[in-house]
């Protein structure tokens, strides 16, 4: 036999031999790889199937709610003290009316229809509408339901008190261009969260020109401190204090908070 074709066929002997060495690490590198990937999915998301573990997972966190910032037991009394007349439930109920009228206002491109808020807050509502139609987008809200809604913060300011609540929204939320979504998603629900700002203005024109000598807050008759922002009565001399300086409750802005 020729000597050089006995070296080839060596080579090629050898050569296939390296192959089916490789193929066989390979073999055993992709075994090892998916039973640690099946192990990892197990211990992750209860299945072995790593992409029907992370497609559950997003269904998941699709419909479960956000956890808020609940200080109403640690807030709830304070503000009780400084407005007798505070009723909690209510507010609540109006926050989420306005919350909800509010991003359906955005989704219908109608400011007309947020149910209540400062001027302010309907400013910034139809500055929004505005921009989207300039930039010819449609935000698309749907399928809205509030879970849960508690305070996260109360102030008092120069002039006036903050009350800030916290809601958990489950939503469909998504950005329109042109018939084409460009952000979010039409077939999946979402959780988020939104702050929505309550303040109560002793006097617009105190707010606006107090700059920083604080308010002070005095009986008419014989000029003691009052107790509270929300005083009906002066506690030293008994005179009824009258509300001709005092706005009621609103709402000045809508957050969403990530």
């Amino acid at each position: 036999m020729n000597e050089n074709l006995v070296k080839w066929i060596v080579i090629l002997a050898l050569l296939l031999v390296l192959l089916a060495v490789l193929y066989g690490i390979y073999r055993y590198i992709r075994q090892v790889i998916r039973e640690k990937v099946s192990m990892f999915s197990r211990l992750m998301f209860g299945t072995s199937d790593l992409a029907q573990g992370m497609r559950e997972r997003e269904r998941e966190v699709a419909v479960t709610p956000k956890s808020v910032a609940s200080a109403t037991r640690l807030y709830l009394p304070s503000i009780m003290k400084d407005f007798p007349e505070f009723h909690y439930d209510e507010i609540k109920t109006r926050a989420e009316n306005v919350l909800l009228s509010f991003l359906r206002s955005v989704d219908e491109q109608n400011a007309a229809l947020l149910t209540e808020g400062t001027d302010e807050l309907k400013e910034k509502l139809s500055l929004k509408i505005q921009m989207l139609k300039r930039e010819g987008q449609k935000e698309h809200y749907a399928d809205l339901k509030v879970h849960r809604t508690e305070i996260c913060q109360y102030r008092r300011l120069k002039g006036r008190c903050s009350v800030v609540l916290q809601s958990a929204v489950g939503q469909i939320h998504y950005l329109e261009k042109d018939g084409q979504i460009i952000k979010g998603r039409r077939d999946l629900q979402e959780q988020t969260k939104y702050n929505v700002e309550l303040i109560y203005i002793q006097d617009r024109e105190t707010v606006e020109n107090m700059g920083d000598a604080g308010l002070a807050l005095n009986c008419p008759n014989c000029g003691a401190p009052l107790p509270g922002l929300g005083a009906k009565q002066c506690s030293y001399c008994g005179s009824p204090v009258v509300e001709f300086n005092i706005r009621t409750w609103n709402f000045s802005s809508v957050t969403e908070v990530r």
